[in-house]
């Protein structure tokens, strides 16, 4: 891998795409009252957290997704398609891992593929930043 060939503007927009995604995604609009019903949260007890904490550290790990799916897309043969294919398939193995975590911890079909599911799209989103523009 030529860390040369990463373009790291696309890794920094493609972490915070994902960032900006799970607000979109777990707000009221989308799945946040089912996503807070299916960890059995309210409004309150979401408030209650650190805020500080949980975006400062969920935007640093957004960005060290990106850079990691970066590091498998630097081969310059890889074009549009195949980055978005492999975001997805990478949003797939994340996927399948909340499954399995879900499924031990008892969750709920819905709170997998919620979750699941934004890290499915999340990472595709990803692929596809990063592979356009390179």
């Amino acid at each position: 891998m030529d860390m040369n060939t990463i373009n790291w503007l696309a890794v920094f927009v493609a972490g915070i795409s994902a960032f900006i995604l799970g607000g979109i995604w777990y707000s009221p609009a989308l799945f946040g009252k089912s996503w807070m019903k299916e960890n059995h949260m309210t409004v309150e007890d979401v408030q209650k957290g650190n805020k500080g904490k949980i975006f400062g550290w969920s935007f640093i790990l957004s960005l060290v997704m990106s850079a990691n799916l970066a590091m498998f897309l630097a081969d310059p043969k890889i074009d549009l398609a195949m980055s978005i294919v492999y975001g997805l398939l990478t949003g797939l193995w994340i996927f399948c891992g909340i499954a399995i975590v879900g499924l031990f911890e008892h969750k709920s079909a819905r709170y997998i593929f919620i979750n699941g599911g934004y890290m499915l799209v999340a990472l595709g989103l990803m692929g596809a930043i990063i592979g356009a523009w390179r």
